[in-house]
């Protein structure tokens, strides 16, 4: 082989040679640029993720802070409703709506049996020996001045607009029709109740001296029903 042809195939070889090289220095160069961006891709969605996560804790936070203000509120309404109701419940038994039981008395009183009129002094007055809606309002403010927190007589609730009226030979007590023997109930301290009635100078004493019979008891159990008649009111409003 003439040294031409060498030179040629050493000229074709260094080519070769070159081009590989050349090839294998863009192709490290092609995946280091490759390692180097897909490196830099996942640290930007590291942080991407890591964004979303404070984020996150930061709604959780605030959603625990927002459910512990919730449940308070809830309680205080939770306290507030059962004061009101307690209110209410009271009010209702103060103004007659509502069964009541307790502590109390039971006073019986009845027209004097003797009453009638072949039994009777001519100068003396029928009616004396007889029960009358005066007597029952007295015996009524007596109860409530000794402090009976409820009242009834012969099962008709006495409430704030109670009327006890007579009309001719009747006694009417919420327009209802009563008669002797009245049974009186109260609920309240039995003895204050009792001492009250029972005084020297009260009211049963001048019914005693009469003829009209009466007995009390004390009792722990009082049951008083309540008022079924509507209360309205024509005058008074609330003041705002």
């Amino acid at each position: 082989m003439n040294k031409n042809k060498i030179a040629i195939v050493l000229g074709i070889v260094c080519t070769i040679l070159t081009i590989a090289i050349v090839i294998q220095i863009n192709t490290i160069k092609r995946t280091s640029s490759t390692v180097s961006g897909s490196s830099s891709e996942l640290k930007d969605e590291v942080l991407k993720w890591k964004e979303k996560y404070d984020n996150a804790a930061i709604n959780l936070e605030n959603a625990k802070e927002e459910l512990s203000n919730i449940r308070e509120s809830s309680s205080k309404n939770d306290e507030t409703a059962s004061a009101k109701e307690r209110e209410i419940t009271l009010n209702n038994n103060l103004l007659g709506f509502t069964n009541l039981e307790g502590k109390g008395i039971e006073l019986t009183v009845k027209d004097d049996p003797n009453a009638k009129s072949e039994n009777i002094a001519p100068y003396d007055d029928i009616s004396l020996h007889i029960v009358h809606d005066g007597d029952l309002r007295s015996i009524v403010n007596e109860l409530k001045n000794a402090g009976a927190e409820a009242i009834s007589i012969n099962e008709q609730r006495i409430v704030t607009t109670t009327a006890i009226t007579c009309i001719g030979n009747v006694i009417k007590i919420n327009d209802e029709k009563v008669s002797s023997p009245f049974i009186i109930k109260a609920i309240g301290f039995p003895e204050s109740l009792e001492s009250a009635l029972n005084r020297g100078g009260g009211y049963l004493e001048r019914l005693n001296e009469a003829g009209i019979e009466t007995t009390i008891k004390k009792l722990n159990k009082v049951q008083i029903t309540k008022y079924n008649g509507v209360i309205n009111s024509k005058y008074m409003k609330n003041i705002q």
